[in-house]
């Protein structure tokens, strides 16, 4: 029981790694992609 309920937490804690780093490359993404858009609307 006890190495189930250690097994759920690390689990849970893996998916809000997960969850954080996608966030933040969401965010690395946005930035390219608008950085993009500017040189190609600047030429």
């Amino acid at each position: 029981m006890d190495l189930f309920f250690i097994l759920k937490i690390f689990v849970i804690f893996l998916l809000i790694i997960g969850c954080y780093a996608v966030l933040r490359n969401l965010d690395i993404i946005k930035i390219i992609l608008i950085y993009f858009k500017d040189k190609l609307l600047g030429k």
